[in-house]
């Protein structure tokens, strides 16, 4: 649920409203690609017991971990900022009062519940926040929808080679495959472990069998199809409204939220910002976390959600510096709506040498043993390198205005 964090809403609110139906097709082609990188960065957690940067450091290099952990942290760090940001500005459209008040007070409530509550914990109630983006749904059955042109936008890949398109692909591909993902997954098969008293703290090898393997595997399938069942009823709602209605481009909260009328009316920005502000308070954790579990392993740190502050002061430092940090770009009057496109961007083009380093370390003999990916998703993995790498190389090449 935390894939469809704000960055994720508003991307693919963009998406629908500026191209209609012509991008649903990735919200179906993605799952395959999500299933096989996800599964492989949980299989490398379940069975080594480490961290992604903690395998990385042991088997490959510690320039390798660090370019992996840089390009973590400021994708992630941009995502921070970005959603903290449209969660103030949703906070104010509904109560007033200024918009630094509400990122303010965010940003010191979700760093005191991480160092407070453990998130499975804290997760437990938010999921059922997360599940107001089933809004969507409803509201894309209760406008008019031609199903036939549905369909074929679904079945039949579309790709315009012109910037704003190729910008919004990388954009939507980021955010849907992002490199949060792949740390946070890893860890908390870890954490898991942990839990289980299977092991008793990271960098210690759990003894794994083929069942447990199975079921992180059944595990990741629900999780991705539901995430991309949310993304192609946002597109679908966005398209039939405001794309319909001739809103092409989104700038302010409030006009995403319009995309909701259908349903609640007058009531739209209230069900908009319920759904912002729950899916926030669930994905800035898993983000900034990402990025503390990477840190620690680079460091050599005591980690872990689960652990007090008091035994893990350098983890929930990196935290709380990662939400810092993400605040402050909100302070520069960046446009909300604008910075979590943006976010979406730059975790497309970090996600592709990402993706490269996860695919060597799920084959690797010496990292996950007996316990190899599969063939199917081995391929799957390398095409989903190939196709992001191209995105982002078109995108770069419409950027410096060459002509395709």
């Amino acid at each position: 649920m935390a894939d469809d964090d704000p960055s994720g809403v508003a991307t693919y609110s963009i998406a629908g409203a500026q191209y209609g139906y012509k991008m649903s097709w990735m919200s179906l082609f993605l799952i395959p690609s999500m299933v096989a990188v996800q599964e492989m960065c949980g299989r490398i957690g379940i069975v080594t017991g480490e961290g992604l940067a903690g395998v990385i450091k042991k088997y490959y290099s510690r320039k390798l971990m660090w370019f992996a952990v840089v390009l973590l942290a400021v994708a992630n760090t941009i995502n921070i900022g970005a959603d903290l940001g449209i969660m103030a500005a949703s906070l104010q459209m509904l109560f007033g009062l200024p918009f630094r008040f509400w990122l303010f007070s965010l940003a010191l409530g979700i760093v005191l519940l991480e160092i407070r509550v453990p998130y499975k914990k804290y997760s437990v109630g938010l999921k059922w926040l997360g599940l107001s983006l089933m809004v969507y749904v409803v509201t894309a059955f209760l406008v008019k929808q031609d199903w036939g042109d549905v369909a074929l936008a679904t079945l039949v890949p579309h790709v315009e080679l012109n910037r704003g398109y190729l910008m919004t692909m990388v954009g939507f591909i980021g955010t849907t495959i992002s490199p949060y993902l792949f740390f946070w997954q890893a860890s908390q098969e870890v954490e898991e472990e942990i839990a289980k008293k299977k092991i008793a703290d990271f960098h210690v090898r759990p003894k794994v069998s083929r069942q447990e393997i199975r079921a992180l595997g059944t595990d990741t399938k629900i999780g991705m199809v539901f995430s991309n069942v949310m993304t192609f009823f946002i597109i679908l709602t966005t398209a039939a409204t405001l794309h319909r209605s001739g809103i092409f481009s989104i700038e302010t909260p409030q006009q995403a939220a319009s995309a909701l009328k259908p349903l609640a009316g007058n009531l739209a920005y209230l069900l908009f910002s319920v759904g912002i502000i729950g899916i926030g308070l669930q994905s800035i954790p898993v983000l900034a976390g990402s990025v503390g579990y990477a840190m620690a392993d680079a460091l050599g740190l005591k980690q872990g959600l689960a652990e007090k502050f008091s035994k893990a002061k350098g983890f929930y430092s990196i935290l709380t510096l990662a939400t810092i940090v993400g605040l402050l770009m909100d302070l520069l009057g960046i446009n909300t709506i604008r910075a979590l496109y943006v976010a979406a961007i730059v975790n497309g083009v970090a996600a592709v040498p990402l993706i490269f380093i996860i695919l060597r370390l799920a084959r690797d003999r010496r990292v996950v043993r007996g316990y190899q990916t599969s063939k199917i998703h081995t391929i799957i993995g390398w095409l989903t390198f190939a196709f992001m790498g191209t995105a982002v190389v078109l995108m770069v090449a419409g950027l410096l205005k060459f002509k395709f």
